[in-house]
């Protein structure tokens, strides 16, 4: 089984992903968003590339069921219900709504992935279930952190490393590619306080000076959920996985 990283999929059309299993990682603040929304009750996150088409989806709902999230340059964009924190995205606020999400990183990298056999999202708050799963599937893996505007970000490839790092406890015969050796490492180094090293991102201390700084406490909590978010038919779900065929595969639910 290997596993192979990357800090941007900008050099990926998306066809490259066809029917390989897909992780993808914005710990900064899409994925924490996206396993958050879902832990409080959220029905479904449809990840959009654009907020003229996140306006034009929403512009078909009806019944006041569908809510507009995200962000541009941090912040809520004009006319949308919630903006990227995660602390948005309470129970009452979301519970039984889909949610359309656009953001500057994460919503992209998703959509880039869409053609993907498998395709799930992870962040710190539900890594350890995520890296259980990943090696039940016996699967070769490719792991998008999204990054920052195409480039590299420290907490996504020190979150992927740590991912890596799960999975090698369990199975220590795992394969990694030139990025993967390099996000193990980068975990090694900067992964022991997680509050600490998104402080001192780029992006946390952006964050921070717009008033975010709680988000980064609660996108640095590690293994608070089970739950595995699950793209499928162009929306993001709550994984269901069926008990009496654990050693299915190919055998995912969503609801």
């Amino acid at each position: 089984m290997k596993v192979n990283i990357h800090f941007s999929n900008l050099h990926f059309d998306e066809l490259y992903f066809s029917g390989k299993t897909t992780v993808v990682i914005d710990v900064l603040r899409a994925s924490t968003v996206i396993v958050t929304a879902l832990k409080n009750g959220a029905r479904e996150i449809i990840p959009v590339i654009t907020i003229d088409f996140a306006i034009k989806v929403s512009g078909n709902a009806f019944g006041g069921q569908t809510l507009l999230g995200g962000e541009r340059n941090t912040k809520m964009v004009e006319g949308f219900n919630l903006g990227n924190s995660p602390a948005e995205y309470k129970p009452e606020v979301v519970s039984g709504k889909s949610i359309i999400l656009y953001t500057t990183n994460g919503s992209k990298s998703i959509v880039k992935a869409k053609f993907s056999e498998k395709l799930f999202i992870c962040c710190f708050n539900n890594l350890h279930s995520v890296a259980n799963h990943l090696l039940a599937l016996k699967k070769d893996v490719e792991i998008v952190c999204a990054g920052t505007s195409g480039n590299f970000n420290l907490e996504d490839a020190v979150c992927a490393g740590k991912l890596l790092s799960e999975m090698q406890k369990i199975d220590d015969t795992l394969e990694f590619n030139d990025s993967g050796r390099a996000s193990l490492n980068l975990n090694k180094s900067f992964g022991r306080n997680l509050t600490k090293m998104l402080k001192e991102t780029d992006h946390g201390k952006l964050l921070i000076q717009n008033g975010f700084s709680t988000d980064l406490k609660m996108c640095a909590q590690l293994g608070t959920t089970d739950l595995i978010p699950y793209f499928a038919s162009g929306a993001i779900k709550k994984l269901e996985i069926d008990s009496a065929h654990s050693n299915k595969e190919n055998e995912p639910k969503v609801s």
